[in-house]
């Protein structure tokens, strides 16, 4: 028996407004975290929901110098693969705004997933609790690389950085935050479309246990759907 997820949900009728809001909840923290420590940590998430609201932060009115930018998983593929979260990001938004590049963590995914696990979680160790995590939700509930049914399930502690050998989706081959890791930030917010993903959102608000409410903040977790066509939760 799990212990029970804090949500938040946030429904938006069309996409411009729910990337807008995202861009919002994410400077919002980021100018929060810089007044008060004056970094900001903020980890990733992949896929192709979060793509525009990135492209969007580049017009952003920030300091970009106190950035410190993670990810919460990585395919195991060359760095240069458009694949890669990390590459994503880059075209999008890291490489046209001022971040130093001491500030951009990637996950060293193409060295395999055990040493990049390890290597991965030596980096982090000493970063204490993000300030924000970026999530996504998969159509069989899973978050970052986080599967049902991994072997991460079954273990009793985990690492910050696991790998993931028999990803369901292409590739196999993985590296991801763990859950106590990613649970460990001041923030999560989930960024949902939910256009496919009916099923898994219905279940989760259900309270069916998922990988994506194993990620347990202290704050609880924000939820934002697009509901675009799907708006009928």
């Amino acid at each position: 028996m799990h212990a029970l997820q804090t949500k938040r949900w946030h429904e938006f009728d069309s996409q411009p407004d729910f990337e807008q809001a995202a861009c919002r909840f994410i400077l919002e923290n980021a100018a929060r975290a810089i007044t008060a420590r004056g970094a900001f940590h903020i980890v990733l998430a992949g896929g192709n929901t979060p793509r525009n609201i990135y492209q969007q932060l580049c017009t952003a009115h920030t300091d970009w110098s106190a950035w410190h930018i993670y990810f919460g998983d990585e395919r195991c593929l060359a760095p240069d693969n458009p694949e890669r979260n990390s590459c994503m990001a880059r075209s999008v938004w890291l490489d046209h705004v001022a971040i130093p590049s001491a500030h951009i963590h990637e996950i060293p995914a193409e060295l395999g997933p055990e040493v990049a696990a390890e290597k991965y979680a030596r980096a982090i160790a000493q970063v204490g609790n993000f300030d924000l995590a970026l999530l996504g939700l998969g159509e069989d509930g899973h978050t970052a690389s986080l599967f049902p049914g991994g072997a991460w399930e079954q273990s009793a502690t985990l690492a910050d950085a696991i790998p993931v050998r028999d990803a369901p989706k292409p590739p196999p081959q993985r590296v991801s935050l763990s859950s106590a890791r990613l649970s460990r930030s001041e923030c999560v917010i989930f960024l949902v479309t939910v256009k496919g993903k009916l099923d898994a959102v219905n279940r989760w608000r259900a309270g069916i246990d998922l990988p994506a409410s194993r990620i347990m903040p202290a704050a609880g977790v924000d939820v934002f759907l697009n509901l675009g066509d799907d708006n009928k939760i």
